[in-house]
């Protein structure tokens, strides 16, 4: 076989006889046909041009030797003998069929050479259908220490995941696999999930995202190749059910990580299996499975070996079980999170609470939930002694006497973000302020249309000496009076965040600035419509020698008054945003002027009055800025703009 594989038809010359030793070993050479009928061993070769004819001999040069004419196990058993990753990267780039072929080979069947120090040196070429990314995972960065590979969209096909299977092993093997989407003409299928799982047994962690094609069969390979798969994510796979999830279960007992989303075929028998076999389990969210029930959610959480800290349940069909076994069985998990859980009622948010079993927790966010009223609410401050921080999002029986309960009762609690949370008052904003204790250190509020601006004042309230953060985001009925009752309570905030707001004044913003003691870091009022110089003067003269970060994008009224203030002021001042401001090219030669400001992002977007006068100004402010928005500032040029780009070549600029 190697003679033939080896043979290219060179111009030796042969004394006399066969060139096998073994006569035999010549009829490997010749097909049993009609068109053969005589051998005649050659004893030198013809010096002319002309082909040797005996009758019904056809001319030898048309036959050209090659390897194609074998059976694909023929090639198989010869693949799997080529030493190195290198060999076979560059066999797997011949053909579609090399290709294949070298993908269904399973690393234990790849025969083991010895390779030279210079050989292991040498770096692999890998197919150009394979590139390296680097790839981050919902906050996780995919640096650990092996290789990783994603494809999105129309790069997802079967052909490029055997490409990387081959290519990648010569590399140790691939340890991270991410498909967003799938190529709508020639989709991943199992068949490219299988190429992977066969050629990289030492994957950690596989994401699967809109690729309705891949079902059981791939997860089967998977679970029977990569034993040691870590974390497993699946996003509207809707043809992968039970099984596939079982499969993974029994193969893969280092499973910490499960994510599954839209996969409407699998329920409660698959995680059953995680909760029985996966001992190692760590972190477990499940969205919008109509399968998944209360056996399947309580079987992962009642094991004796469960060690789950980070639950994330959404739109599912559980009931108020479900938390009560959570509140019962959830003693090592730090997140939580519950969101769009229609059937779980008062009751199971109560029972939760006094479960006793959520010493450990961290962070909880409730999300459209209408079983959180003040009383459940209540029960989690008692039942959640540790807990930091709290999220209530669209929880509408939620109200001021609830919120000012779970203020005073949660002792630990650092951070409270409400979001339409629309029985909630300026009463219970207040009351929470003042009640918060020592370590409420931010505290958000998000579209609460139930808040109304009055003037009455709160006597007897005492202020909170720890909030450093406060965020009032599109509440339209928070107005001056609020800010102004708000503000005094708070003397140590760092960070406001007052955008949206339009109803709010100098009058209801100036009390708060005189109040802060500790000095303003970060200031976001954006979109507060109503805000004059006098405000902006204030805060550049109370706070310019800690003010850091300043958004007035959208303040109207705001014009090169502020700017001299802001430059005179603001020494440690890194980025401003003035999108949409008065502000005109006078503004703009002042803030240039100063040698102290150090601005390293600037957005004049939407400044109307900013025109190519300011060229020389920004290209001094440019010394510093790494940053410049200078979009739908029709004033400006577009030759003037491609000046700007030639001299801050170090700037990003948005034109």
């Amino acid at each position: 076989m190697p003679a033939l594989v080896n043979y290219g038809g060179d111009d030796e010359f042969y004394s006399t006889g066969s060139f096998r030793t073994n006569p035999i070993d010549l009829g490997r050479f010749y097909s049993i046909g009609s068109h053969v009928d005589i051998y005649s061993p050659p004893c030198k070769r013809a010096r002319t041009s002309s082909p040797f004819l005996y009758g019904i001999f056809e001319p030898e040069q048309n036959k050209q030797p090659s390897i194609d004419v074998l059976p694909d196990e023929c090639l198989f058993e010869i693949f799997r003998r080529i030493p190195g990753g290198k060999e076979r990267s560059a066999c797997a780039c011949v053909s579609k069929r090399w290709l294949m072929l070298l993908s269904s080979i399973r690393r234990a069947e790849i025969c083991k050479s010895k390779i030279t120090v210079a050989e292991r040196e040498t770096t692999v070429p890998v197919s150009d259908d394979v590139e390296m990314v680097s790839c981050a995972e919902n906050g996780e960065t995919g640096n650990n220490g092996y290789l990783t590979r994603s494809l999105e969209g129309k790069k997802a096909t079967d052909m490029r995941l055997a490409a990387i299977s081959v290519g990648t092993s010569g590399h140790g093997g691939l340890g991270k696999l991410v498909i967003r989407g799938s190529n709508s003409v020639r989709g991943v299928t199992n068949l490219g999930l299988s190429a992977i799982a066969r050629g990289c047994p030492s994957l950690r962690a596989l994401s699967l995202w809109d690729v309705p094609s891949v079902g059981d069969e791939g997860l089967f390979e998977v679970a029977k190749e990569c034993h040691s798969l870590e974390k497993l994510d699946l996003c509207n796979c809707p043809s992968i059910s039970n099984k596939g999830l079982i499969a993974i279960a029994e193969n893969c007992p280092n499973l910490i990580a499960l994510n599954i989303e839209s996969c409407p075929k699998i329920g409660n028998e698959g995680l059953q299996a995680i909760g029985k076999f996966c001992p190692k389990l760590q972190s477990i969210s499940i969205k919008d499975c109509p399968l998944v029930g209360d056996h399947g959610v309580s079987s992962l959480l009642s094991s004796s070996t469960s060690v789950l800290t980070k639950v994330k349940l959404q739109s599912l069909n559980i009931t108020d079980f479900s938390l009560a076994v959570i509140g019962h069985y959830g003693k090592a998990v730090t997140n939580l999170v519950l969101s769009n859980l229609h059937h779980v009622s008062e009751k199971g948010f109560w029972v939760m609470g006094n479960a006793q079993g959520l010493q450990k927790l961290l962070s909880l966010t409730i999300s459209s939930c209408r079983g959180i009223t003040d009383v459940s609410l209540e029960a989690i401050a008692k039942g959640c002694t540790n807990l930091k921080q709290m999220c209530l999002r669209k929880c509408c029986f939620v109200s001021d006497s609830g919120l000012v309960y779970f203020v005073k009762a949660a002792g630990s609690l650092e951070s409270l973000q409400l979001e339409e949370c629309n029985r909630v008052t300026q009463s219970g904003i207040v009351g929470a302020v003042s009640n918060c204790g020592k370590k409420l250190k931010a505290l958000s509020l998000v579209k609460c249309m139930g808040i109304r601006d009055l003037a009455s004042g709160m006597l007897g309230s005492s202020p909170c000496s720890s909030l450093r953060s406060l965020s009032i985001r599109n509440c339209p009925g928070f107005g001056s009076a609020s800010l102004a009752l708000v503000g005094k309570l708070c003397p140590q905030l760092q960070h406001v965040d007052l955008s949206g707001l339009c109803a709010i004044t100098d009058s209801g913003l100036l009390p708060l600035l005189e109040s802060c003691e500790a000095g303003l870091v970060k200031v976001n009022l954006s979109g507060c419509m109503s805000l004059t110089d006098k405000v902006v003067s204030a805060l550049a003269r109370l706070h310019g020698g800690t003010l850091e970060f300043l958004n007035l994008d959208g303040c109207r009224k705001i014009t090169d008054a502020s700017l001299m203030s802001i430059a005179e002021n603001c020494l440690f001042l890194s980025d401003l945003d003035l999108s949409k401001c008065a502000v005109t090219d006078s503004g703009i030669a002042v803030l240039s002027s100063t040698d102290q400001l150090n601005l390293q992002v600037l957005s004049l977007s939407g400044c109307s009055e900013v025109s190519n006068k300011s060229f020389p100004f920004l290209k001094k402010l440019g010394r510093t800025l790494v940053g410049l928005n200078l979009q739908n500032c029709s004033s400006i040029s577009s030759s003037t703009i491609e000046l700007l780009v030639e001299s801050l070549w170090r700037c990003d600029i948005l034109s």
